[in-house]
């Protein structure tokens, strides 16, 4: 019978769905294993990378449940954003509808790859049986003050028509509008506060040993811990103090100006009514234009403007000049430094170009530095001078005692700063959870009462043509009653960033239907925390941050146990294939390619560099066309065969087809040889065995060894496939022999390719399937132990052979019992004493008696 993939994969999708195989129930009995993959957003069709990912998470699912572990493996939808609201534009309907006509086409896809998911745990963030839990949450954090409104300079994406996190700014664009410049606004929005959470954040970095160094760097970067002192600069002329933060509070009296960052609030004030004004205006809204990554560019000239106003140095009491600085940033510190330009080489360069004092405070060892023929700052090590009380210490040694002096003056305090801030989740956007808060006139700010949550997303509005979230025009929805004084009031109309939905996503799947609260205490204690989580590199900072951060709050709240949400992390690489150029019409597609020509106009394509798939490149690979080709099975063991799951995956037709024939050979294997393999049981170690079917024997457990340490240990895929693939090879070489087949050699066939197809079973789950029926077993593999290894069949019996010259005894060596006669010959020729009494000698020949004696005739 032909290998059919279509009519096999769908015979065991239905098999599998009728019996709830995947079916997921607590159990304290038994050992918990939950996996995740990343939850998708419903986009409209899986891609490869889906596909890899997806396939990366089911390998492990299947592998544990065989190993006994009680699996949570479950699906769901990161279902609110913008990209739904420009399709409804661009398609003329509504973010609802095109979500949930993806979400059914993309769930299809998915149940047809096979993946072991539990269906019935599946959620989609739109639906208000789930954000109804979030704005709960909400509001407990609005009451401790762990969310808050203020005003701020934002992050504005005009093709959003939205806010940004700065962690969705990457070199001055929107992370989703690579095209688009992000510009700076001053508005109203909602924090969380993360920044509550930073040190404990930063400390459980060091616990983590599951998560890839790489993305443990990159938090602790993005967090940014650094130890210093607030030191405090009156304004001169006013009551008003200016706070600056610094790690080199060693230098203070060598601050000779202060720069405050163009966003810093107290600017605008200290320039009104100054000549100055309008100057300092233009600059700050020349400057805000500019990313904050080029703005601190080592390359970027440091420029600034005076403000006409001065502060006092609260060490040396002169007066100092106060400027703006375009590379000053209100994220890091309190937005203002005190300028040391002798000892901090951005500053030097600064004072030389506006010409402004210099003043060295510390002096080498090994020299002495002059401020008018200095040509850069000295930033080592040395000993104070003209720094007061302090003169001939070290400087690092006298960090703590000038901060205490501060402080003892009320000039300032030591401290720790942070580079991260707090979480902005305000998003002018329509499609996302409404934020549960009421303005009224006479009362203020006043949170939503919680029974009556939640508050509803109406989803009979029209989109606006210019991208704008209409909630803010809709009185059906803005206008409202005052809770606490029965007033006319009105809603919140921003929505919460979508991050906020997947920074939880993973606890309510332990417990989707429970209806009580936002998470059932005995389930999510059972379940969490996950045990492998699997997603993109590209989400180190953004979500995985924010779901640690969600996971300490709700820890706090008393909804969880754990401080943690993911034990073991694995940052899966991206799917990359070359580009194909046409002269003449650019890009193409690769249904755009026949026979390496353009279909358009018969020109040859030219091949460009391997990138990541997507579409604007137009490399992209249709899942779907691969599936109605070769089938599920091929497609999923190409992506694990081709690389490392941590690697990028260079895309290979020709990997696909190699992928395709391997299935069509382990199923001729199977199909070609029922009639002996349907005969006889598999070997069970009964009877004495011949020495090729003792080397097949001892080839089965050493792929089974293999194989378990590869998924087990490593999640080396590759390697794992590629040794039951020799497996596969060693079993038709030994068909294909002239050795005799009768029942003893047909259990040891038997049990090596019973084991071939268990091992494979998680990377191919619908042939394996087929293969396990054909071969007379009733219970489907999903219910099959994973098989372990006999260390007994491991073990290499060997013999003792007598080696001869000239018929008297030289030497003897031991040698495997499964070694032909050529072997032993050439161990016996390459023995060094054989080689002693044949060394300048003719060998005339190698006589090798019943492998127990070989004669060397010179």
């Amino acid at each position: 019978m032909k290998y059919d993939p279509q009519r096999v994969e769908s015979k065991w999708q239905a098999y599998w769905e009728k019996e709830g195989l995947f079916k997921s129930i607590e159990d304290p009995s038994k050992e918990k294993y939950y996996l995740l993959e990343m939850f998708p957003y419903p986009s409209g069709r899986i891609h490869i990378g889906h596909v890899r990912n997806y396939t990366i998470g089911d390998v492990v699912a299947r592998y544990m449940r065989m190993r006994g572990k009680n699996v949570l493996h479950p699906m769901g939808w990161d279902a609110f954003g913008m990209p739904a609201e420009n399709a409804a534009i661009e398609n003329n309907t509504h973010p609802a509808k095109w979500t949930f006509d993806n979400i059914a086409a993309m769930k299809k896809q998915l149940k047809r790859m096979g993946f072991s998911y539990d269906w019935d745990r599946e959620l989609a963030t739109c639906d208000p049986g789930y954000y109804r839990w979030e704005q709960l949450i909400f509001l407990k954090m609005y009451k401790k003050g762990l969310a808050y409104k203020r005003k701020t300079h934002v992050n504005w994406c005009e093709s959003c028509q939205s806010v940004l996190a700065n962690e969705q700014v990457e070199d001055g664009r929107c992370w989703r509008h690579p095209d688009r410049e992000v510009t700076i606004k001053e508005m109203d929005s909602w924090f969380l506060k993360i920044t509550e959470y930073a040190d404990e954040i930063l400390d459980y970095c060091e616990r983590l040993p599951g998560w890839p160094e790489r993305v443990l760097t990159m938090q602790r970067n993005w967090i940014g811990k650094s130890h210093g002192a607030i030191i405090r600069f009156p304004l001169d002329g006013s009551d008003e103090v200016i706070e600056t933060f610094t790690t080199r509070q060693d230098t203070v009296y060598g601050a000779t100006f202060l720069c405050f960052a163009p966003e810093h609030p107290l600017v605008n004030e200290i320039v009104k009514g100054l000549p100055q004004e309008k100057e300092v205006t233009d600059f700050v809204e020349r400057t805000l234009k500019m990313d904050s990554y080029m703005r601190t560019a080592d390359l970027t000239a440091k420029e600034g403007v005076f403000t006409g106003r001065y502060c006092v140095n609260p060490a040396t009491g002169e007066k100092i000049p106060i400027f703006v600085a375009n590379f000053v940033l209100f994220e890091y510190g309190t937005g203002a430094i005190m300028a040391v330009p002798t000892h901090d080489q951005r500053d030097f360069e600064f004072a030389k170009k506006y010409g402004l004092k210099l003043r060295v405070v510390i002096q080498p060892p090994d020299g002495t530095l002059d401020e008018e023929t200095m040509g850069e700052a000295y930033v080592g090590e040395g000993t104070l001078v003209n720094s007061g009380p302090f003169n001939d210490q070290r400087n690092l040694g006298a960090l703590d005692s000038i901060a205490e002096y501060l402080e003892s003056k009320g000039m300032g305090y030591k401290t720790e700063n942070f580079r991260i801030r707090d979480w902005g989740i305000s998003r002018q956007r329509y499609w996302g959870a409404p934020i549960p808060i009421i303005y009224c006139d006479r009362c203020g700010t006043v949170p939503v009462p919680e029974e009556d949550l939640p508050v509803v997303l109406p989803l009979d509005l029209d989109m606006r043509p210019n991208g704008g979230s209409p909630l803010p025009f809709e009185p059906s929805f803005y206008e409202t009653t005052c809770p606490t004084c029965k007033g006319e009031a009105r809603r919140e109309t921003d929505t919460m960033d979508t991050f906020v939905e997947s920074s939880w996503y993973f606890d309510r799947y332990t417990c989707p239907d429970y209806d009580k609260g936002p998470l059932d205490s005995k389930r999510v204690d059972y379940w969490m925390p996950v045990d492998q989580y699997i997603g993109g590199i590209e989400h180190a900072i953004l979500h995985l941050l924010y779901s640690r951060f969600y996971t300490r709050v709700l820890r706090d709240f008393g909804y969880l146990k754990v401080a943690e949400p993911f034990t073991k992390l694995l940052t899966q690489g991206m799917v990359c294939k070359e580009t194909q150029e046409c002269e003449k019409h650019g890009l193409l597609y690769p249904s755009e390619v026949k026979d390496g020509r353009c279909v358009h106009c018969q020109a040859q394509a030219k091949t460009g560099n391997i990138v990541k798939m997507s579409k604007s490149k137009r490399n992209v690979v249709d899942p779907q066309e691969l599936i109605d080709q070769y089938g599920a099975d091929t497609l999923r063991m190409f992506c694990l065969f081709a690389s490392p799951p941590d690697r990028d995956l260079e895309w290979s037709n020709q990997g696909v087809e190699g992928s395709h024939r391997f299935l069509n050979r382990l199923w001729r294997l199977v199909g070609d040889h029922l009639e002996g393999l349907q005969g006889v049981a598999s070997y069970k170690g009964q009877g004495a065995l011949s020495e090729p079917l003792e080397a097949l024997h001892r080839k089965t457990h050493q792929t089974i060894k293999k194989v378990t340490g590869d998924i087990e240990n490593r999640f080396h895929f590759n390697t794992a496939i590629a040794a039951i693939m020799e497996l596969v090879n060693e079993i038709n070489q030994f068909l294909n022999s002239e050795e005799e087949k009768d029942e003893v050699a047909w259990s040891v066939i038997r049990e090596a390719v019973e084991y071939g197809v268990v091992l494979l079973s998680p990377v191919v789950p619908h042939i394996t399937e087929e293969l396990w029926g054909m071969l007379g077993h009733k219970k489907s593999l999903v219910e099959v132990p994973w098989p372990q290894h006999s260390e007994e069949a491991l073990r290499v019996q060997k013999r003792v052979i007598v080696l001869q010259v000239n018929g008297k005894l030289r030497s003897r060596i031991e040698v495997p019992v499964s070694y032909s006669e050529d072997e032993i010959e050439a161990e016996a020729l390459a023995d060094e004493r054989v080689q002693r009494f044949t060394e300048g000698k003719a060998i005339r020949k190698v006589i090798v008696v019943r492998k127990k004696l070989v004669n060397v005739v010179v």
